[in-house]
């Protein structure tokens, strides 16, 4: 542990994250008075990547206070070499960002860059950040003051389903429960057995149906010819640690669709400060005629119309083209890179141009990745 000080600003950096009830309220505290606060954001989070993923993160803990008050948390990692530092959630969080209040946010990132540069680390890449954060500016004008150089270019955009209020809520439900292709997808699973649902939140609810999902998860990938995220063993210990840590406060909830006692369809999700996250889903293919997948997704719109403080369901990442017809808004990401080199900085303006430039022509980007995979 290393502390330092910057203006009124104590910095302490850590190479784990430390095993502390007091930090962990002290964090979490901070991630609701983010912006947006999300689920990624939450000490258990960091603390289940760190478990998970200990043999090839080495963590990189900032943490800034005001005397005993802690204002300020940037959770990153490095590689073997310390050469190249990333967000720490960076592999399974579909938002990342430097947590503190906003207008706090420009001293506290200039702090942690500043310190950065006095470090081997020569290249960051913070990935999934969200645009409508105060982090975007605050990283340009802290590069600047520490003579590094930035590139933000966009990533993805997240579909979200916003539920409204009043009336507004009341058609959305209405719309998605009486839509006419669900109906008839539930009356077919029907004619196998009762169609229910179930969200399981504590650790040993979700550790006894994680097996079957885990199996359907990587089926459904090799029945596309992809491999599944699941398919390692730190995957499934993170999504352990996550329902361990998570366990009794309806942050992770694994949800379920059913017919008769056979599950088959499932999102591994997250009910955290007014958001649903579809994080992880799956589905049976036996049952792919009937859309259990679809199914499940519509059920979670309209039982969380009914939740108070309820607001929203993410749809996160990914541009899968369900997700397209389910949204009614977006979120959009960006890929922010700082380098001290020059050269650097442009071969990302450069790889970035190149991939804009291939995507335009759907055959030439076909040519491309096949000639690669070669």
């Amino acid at each position: 542990m290393r502390e330092w000080e910057e203006v009124s600003l104590r910095i302490v950096l850590h190479p784990e994250i430390p095993e502390d009830p007091q930090l962990c309220r002290q964090w979490n505290n901070l991630a609701l008075q983010m912006e947006r606060p999300e689920v990624f954001y939450t000490f258990e989070w960091a603390q289940a990547m760190q478990s998970a993923y200990h043999a090839t993160l080495k963590p990189l803990l900032f943490l800034g206070y005001e005397g005993d008050e802690l204002v300020g948390v940037a959770s990153l990692a490095t590689d073997a070499d310390q050469e190249n530092a990333s967000f720490l959630a960076a592999t399974t969080a579909d938002y990342c960002d430097i947590l503190s209040r906003p207008q706090l946010r420009t001293e506290f990132t200039d702090a942690v860059l500043a310190e950065l540069a006095r470090t081997p680390t020569s290249f960051l890449a913070l990935a999934n950040l969200p645009e409508d954060s105060a982090t975007t500016g605050a990283l340009r004008a802290a590069a600047r003051r520490s003579h590094l150089r930035i590139f933000i270019r966009p990533a993805y955009l997240c579909a979200q389903v916003k539920l409204g209020c009043g009336e507004q809520r009341q058609q959305l439900q209405a719309s998605f429960a009486g839509k006419k292709k669900l109906r008839r997808y539930l009356r077919a699973m029907e004619r196998e057995g009762p169609v229910t649902f179930a969200h399981l939140q504590t650790y040993a609810e979700i550790m006894e149906a994680l097996p079957g999902f885990v199996e359907a998860h990587v089926a459904r990938f090799q029945a596309t010819r992809r491999v599944s995220s699941l398919s390692t063993v730190e995957r499934r210990v993170f999504l352990e640690e996550l329902a361990r840590r998570f366990s009794g406060t309806g942050a992770a909830t694994l949800s379920i669709l059913m017919i008769g006692n056979r599950p088959v369809a499932w999102n591994y999700g997250f009910r955290f400060h007014g958001s649903w996250f579809w994080y992880q889903p799956t589905f049976d293919s036996r049952q792919e005629e009937n859309s259990p997948g679809y199914c499940l997704l519509s059920h979670i719109v309209v039982e969380a119309c009914e939740m108070d403080g309820m607001n929203l369901i993410d749809l996160g990442l990914g541009a899968e083209g369900y997700k397209e017809r389910f949204g009614n808004s977006t979120r959009q990401t960006l890929y922010a890179t700082i380098t001290k080199s020059r050269f650097g900085n442009l071969r990302e303006i450069i790889r970035f141009r190149a991939a804009s430039l291939l995507k335009r022509s759907p055959k030439v980007e076909s040519t491309v990745r096949r000639l690669l995979g070669r």
